[in-house]
């Protein structure tokens, strides 16, 4: 005989008896916490819930953006102008960015004083090590995405601090890139990232971490013992619940309040030819950027590499060379010191850059240019692309010319600068002949300023004979 189907409003009985609902849930509120809640243990629920978030702002964000050099700007700045209510989810997602890091960083510090890594909590801890260098990672690969001035510069950095690495480097740079200069193919590579890999490797672990947390049990707090806390016991719901779920409250207020009242902005458009622009990462990479600052050839690898190296392994293996179960923070002092000393030198260093940036007048000036500039584009209307765009062409084309054409086709230069060198996400070239003779280009090809090195553009590989050819043809392009 049949099951009758559910009736009188019995739709829940129905879900239950073929989804096991109800047992979820109660296994899920039902966790007992040694010592009750508290407020110390609201981070953890707080990173899954922005991540969430995030990902919820992202899939809208996705909807509009084109993951290219030619397209990737235009389309953020529809989705900042145009859509509606864009702009409100464009600032979510980017303040949830700094939210993220925030609260990561605040979970950590948490479960570092009250020893919570202690007492069979050795893949607890790598787990969470690994969520940690993810959500560094996601934030990284994000920032580029806009492809604005700021976005281009600062991810050149990060990804030219890669290539410092000994022997390996430059092939990860490449990797990171899609060749020696950054393109569409750096977009790509950094979007199928953010959005696909990354977050689901986070979800990977983030299942793990939740695991491995309920079958450790929860440490409570740093007076317990980490493997047998034998304190009166309460069940995560109702308390601890209500605890996450004002945090969460709180979270969305504060995040709304920054996106409605100090929108997430966008700088001028990507251009690596642009030698005064001073680029900057975000404000959780600045001690990353400021300490590179101090580790010159042939003491790179040192500060690159070596050190943290060293600060890395001693995180990750904490749990397995710190075995005591001693928990109380000023029973463990010189571990305090060490882990609050690496705190604090980052914040000092971080502060340190940007304090650099203001005693000097000239770095000082060019940072509130480009400001002032940023926010005239953003009081602008949106520009839409053209549908098509004029092509330079050279003028009674030299035979060299016509070399120094199929050299440019063959290395890919009109993937940053337009087919013919009309420009695209870097500098336009056509027309640049009456700025700069043959013999100048040709030393510029040879031997890249500063800027454009910082920009992404490497030394040619180029032999003298090609290079004047190169530069013949870009002599003869005209403007249109």
């Amino acid at each position: 005989m049949s099951e009758p189907e559910p009736r009188n409003g019995k739709i829940i009985e129905w879900v239950d008896r073929r989804t096991g609902l109800n047992t979820i849930m109660k296994v899920a509120l039902k966790e007992p916490i040694p010592g009750g809640a508290r407020w110390a243990y609201i981070f953890g629920s707080g990173l899954i819930f922005t991540f969430m978030l995030q990902a919820i702002t992202g899939i809208f964000l996705t909807l509009y953006y084109s993951p290219s050099a030619d397209h990737a700007y235009t389309t953020v700045s529809y989705i900042t102008k145009e859509v509606t209510s864009g702009s409100l989810i464009r600032s979510i997602h980017a303040y949830g960015s700094s939210a993220m890091v925030i609260i990561l960083i605040l979970h950590l510090t948490q479960t570092f004083l009250f020893g919570s890594y202690k007492g069979r909590r050795e893949l607890l801890w790598l787990s969470g090590t690994v969520l940690f260098s993810l959500i560094l990672g996601m934030a990284f690969t994000g920032y580029l995405l806009p492809w604005d001035q700021n976005a281009y510069f600062a991810t050149t950095v990060g990804t030219n601090v890669a290539g410092e690495v000994p022997i390996v480097g430059d092939w990860i740079k490449r990797l990171m890139r899609g060749g020696n200069d950054m393109g569409t193919l750096t977009i790509s590579r950094f979007f199928s990232l953010h959005v696909l890999f990354i977050p689901a490797m986070i979800a990977i672990f983030v299942s793990l971490h939740v695991y491995l947390f309920r079958k450790a049990g929860a440490a409570g707090p740093y007076a317990a013992d980490p493997v047998e806390p034998n304190l009166p016991e309460e069940s995560f719901y109702p308390r601890q619940l209500l605890m996450d779920v004002a945090f969460a409250a709180v979270l969305i207020a504060v995040l709304a309040g920054l996106a409605r009242f100090s929108p997430a902005d966008l700088g001028p458009r990507a251009n690596p030819a642009d030698t005064q622009y001073l680029g900057r990462p975000e404000w959780y990479y600045r001690s990353v950027f400021q300490w590179l600052k101090y580790w010159n050839p042939p003491y790179t690898i040192i500060g690159v590499l070596v050190i943290p190296a060293v600060v890395g392994a001693l995180f990750v293996g904490l749990p397995f060379y710190d075995r005591r179960k001693e928990r109380r923070p000023w029973k463990r002092p010189v571990a305090v010191f060490v882990f609050l000393f690496i705190l604090g030198g980052l914040i000092y260093i971080g502060r340190a850059s940007y304090v650099e940036d203001q005693n000097n007048p000239g770095v000082r000036d060019q940072i509130l240019q480009q400001e002032k500039e940023t926010e005239r584009l953003m009081s602008q209307p949106f520009e839409p692309e053209l549908a098509g765009v004029a092509k330079a062409a050279p003028v009674a084309i030299s035979p060299a010319a016509e070399r120094g054409k199929a050299i440019f086709e063959r290395m890919a230069c009109g993937a940053c600068h337009g087919e013919g060198g009309t420009g695209g996400l870097a500098l336009k070239l056509a027309g640049i002949g009456a700025r700069f003779p043959n013999e100048k280009l040709t030393e510029l090809l040879r031997k890249p300023t500063p800027k454009m090195l910082e920009g992404g553009m490497s030394p040619s590989p180029l032999k003298d004979p090609e290079l004047k050819d190169l530069a013949e043809y870009l002599t003869s392009l005209k403007p249109f």
